[in-house]
């Protein structure tokens, strides 16, 4: 059901894009890539950063040849750059002959300015008749992200940490589909602004789940705003983006036992597997990389104790803005 909002820009029709996977632009894609690509640059063979994010891969090589559900956690706030990333990354693998369709937020779409340019690229509503109609009718991957908006404006503490929040629809309809979920771990977007509270209970208190399918009113320190309060936009600070892509996990329920059981033991599982990977990027993050020089160590070094601090600092700055103003 659309939110409030949609409702009053749209009408009961809903938005003009994001419904159907034949707005898909392969010439669009590969435009964007030509300046999207070297933003989020690979790192070369010898180490060298190549890009405004110093970007790592491992394991595409588990993604088959057969459509999937790409099941990410997200991070980054509305800018996102946790998704730009790893569409850079599969497009440059597999090349524009292979859409990957990423399931968004109503918000993408709530202009058709907006609605029209991310459509274009293959980006969808994230609804079940969306999902179902790229995987079953088109045969297209798509990329899910269950955590939606709580988990990419979770607290800077919680980066490593995977939460969908309880949310398990995504499994029904891999299951539907009889589609494989390919589970992804990713770090690093949370590191371009640091998020101090998700504003979750304010959200809910004010009804903007009602108004906007909206579960966060988030407090962050971000560029250009310096103290921000609400989901806006930043400049994204550089940052090791770390990507690690896990072994399909199969979906189909051989009957046996309860339905549901199966859908929370799949959750379960690739739940389990997105935060094995988020504890190996946090162990090399607070651990010196021996393939980097002793200035990458102290930059990319870091223990808990010095995680806390560098939250309380933060929270400590936004006081000192909040008292100003």
């Amino acid at each position: 059901m659309a939110s409030r909002l949609m409702q009053w820009l749209h009408g009961e029709q809903g938005p003009k894009f994001g419904a159907d996977p034949g707005e898909f632009d392969a010439a669009a894609v590969d435009e964007t890539l030509r300046w999207v690509g070297p933003v989020f640059g690979e790192r070369s063979a010898d180490h060298r950063r190549r890009g405004y994010f110093d970007c790592s891969y491992e394991g595409f090589e588990n993604i088959p040849d057969e459509p999937v559900m790409v099941v990410m956690n997200h991070s980054g706030g509305t800018t996102i750059p946790d998704v730009w990333g790893f569409v850079a990354k599969w497009y440059r693998t597999f090349g524009s002959s292979r859409p990957i369709h990423a399931m968004a937020h109503d918000m993408i779409f709530s202009l058709d300015a907006t609605g029209a340019f991310f459509a274009k690229r293959g980006v969808m509503h994230a609804t079940r008749a969306a999902c179902l109609r790229a995987l079953m009718g088109y045969k297209r991957d798509v990329l899910v992200l269950p955590g939606g908006d709580r988990e990419t404006w979770r607290p800077w503490s919680k980066r490593f940490e995977c939460d969908f929040s309880g949310r398990t629809g995504y499994v029904r309809m891999a299951m539907e589909a009889g589609s494989r979920i390919v589970p992804v771990s990713h770090a690093g977007a949370h590191e371009t602004l640091m998020v101090l509270s998700d504003g979750h209970r304010f959200a809910r208190a004010i009804g903007l789940h009602r108004i906007a399918r909206a579960e966060i009113f988030p407090v962050h320190l971000s560029l250009p705003w310096g103290l921000a309060v609400g989901p806006w936009p930043h400049f994204p600070l550089p940052a090791a983006m770390r990507y690690r892509v896990g072994e399909p996990i199969e979906t189909r329920w051989d009957g046996s036992g309860h339905r549901e059981d199966w859908v929370h033991s799949v959750d379960g599982r690739v739940r389990a597997e997105i935060q094995k990977g988020l504890d190996v990027f946090a162990q090399r993050a607070h651990s010196p990389a021996p393939h980097a020089n002793a200035n990458a160590n102290a930059n990319e070094t870091r223990s808990p104790s010095s995680d806390a601090a560098h939250e309380a600092a933060g929270r400590a700055l936004a006081e000192e803005l909040v008292a100003k103003r």
